[in-house]
């Protein structure tokens, strides 16, 4: 008797199926969190070979994606239960052929809602996907940066990009195709026609693109070399799909497009072994010729047994100027670290300067004599002849 009060009708549904609705509504907001927590540990099998120490992140990365999963599947389970007003008809139209012959055309709202499921369903399961990608190039760039080669870790985020923008691209046809009922087959054959016209509207974006292929092909540089470009330089800190981001030495981003990074000629000042120092010293006119000599040899001799100088130091009197004698001062260091080259610049300019004032010598600076001569007549009598 109990049971067949479960059969009573109350605005077009039985109490079973409200009792089923609320059932599976509740376990199911209940339970997600931990069939979500199973699910991607279940997904995280399948991907253990990357590496057991990334399951936390794995699990970060797919816990929210899976639980909007799962909250979609209870949902649509849930109103499934119902019959009212889920068969209402809410359009209707009726065709008549050639031949007479009439279709009627109903669209309910479980059918519409069918629909609203199945976008959200196909869209999380592509969310899922891009999830995935985040957490394998996670895993290959933590690899990457234990390699002494750089070129791995500036692939890495490069191809992530190019994983979601082929993985959005085929969620859009599967959602065109199963959610809208659209000939997937003659959308991509119409895109084919009208390629000619998207290529000409989009020749630098294309360009950009060719050129960041070039670039990890040719690898004229990596990301973290120190690279002069036209008017810039600075470290690579990304190569993307359309331009390149350059952190100057001043601390401000650039961005410049790859087209420009393949046609301008790019300097990798990472990749010289030397850096070359060479300068003026200026000394006083009346610095006799045998303190000069001697202060050539004895920066010649310091400089080539520093320890971060190449023995090739090269010092010798350039120059009369006009107000001073120039001794030029040419040596490399093998310092190529931009902090360190100028920490030793440093060290041996001040030894320069200890050199010079220890024989005796001055530092010249821009200066003038004018001499004044007045006609004879013009002087006082005792002066005059």
């Amino acid at each position: 008797m109990n049971l067949e009060i479960l059969e009573h009708l109350f605005l077009g549904n039985t109490l079973r199926n409200y009792l089923l609705f609320v059932i599976i509504l509740c376990l199911g907001l209940l339970l997600k969190r931990i069939f979500s927590k199973l699910l991607s540990k279940l997904l995280y099998k399948l991907f253990n070979k990357l590496g057991n120490f990334h399951g936390e992140v794995f699990a970060e990365l797919l816990i929210t994606p899976i639980e909007i999963l799962l909250f979609f599947i209870v949902i649509y389970l849930a109103i499934n239960q119902l019959d009212y007003p889920l068969q209402q008809v809410i359009f209707s139209r009726q065709d008549t052929t050639a031949k007479g012959v009439v279709s009627i055309y109903q669209v309910t709202i479980i059918q519409v809602l069918d629909k609203i499921f199945l976008f959200f369903f196909i869209s999380t399961i592509f969310w899922i996907g891009l999830r995935i990608i985040d957490f394998v190039a996670h895993v290959f760039f933590q690899r990457a940066s234990l390699t002494e080669s750089k070129s791995d870790a500036q692939m890495v985020p490069f191809a992530k990009e190019l994983g979601k923008i082929v993985t959005i691209i085929i969620g859009v046809f599967v959602i065109m195709g199963a959610v809208f009922n659209l000939n997937v087959a003659t959308i991509v054959a119409g895109l084919g026609i009208g390629g000619i016209a998207v290529a000409l509207a989009a020749q630098d974006t294309l360009q950009n693109l060719l050129g960041s292929f070039t670039i990890f092909a040719d690898k004229p540089f990596v990301v973290g070399d120190l690279v002069r470009v036209d008017k810039y330089e600075g470290t690579i800190e990304k190569v993307g799909f359309r331009s390149t981001l350059l952190r100057t030495l001043d601390k401000t981003m650039v961005i410049i497009p790859n087209k420009k990074m393949i046609d301008s000629p790019v300097e990798n000042l990472t990749l010289r072994n030397l850096r070359r120092i060479k300068f003026n010293i200026g000394l006083k006119y009346d610095t006799p010729s045998t303190t000069i000599s001697k202060i050539s040899s004895e920066i010649t001799e310091y400089v080539n047994k520093h320890s971060s100088t190449s023995n090739d130091t090269l010092v010798t009197f350039d120059s009369f100027g006009d107000s001073s004698v120039n001794l030029q001062v040419q040596y490399f260091i093998e310092q190529t670290e931009y902090t360190d080259y100028m920490k030793v610049k440093e060290e041996i300019n001040y030894q320069i300067m200890e050199i010079v004032m220890r024989n005796g010598a001055g530092f010249a600076y821009p200066s003038q004599t004018v001499y004044h001569q007045y006609p004879a007549s013009s002087l006082p009598p005792h002066e005059q002849g």
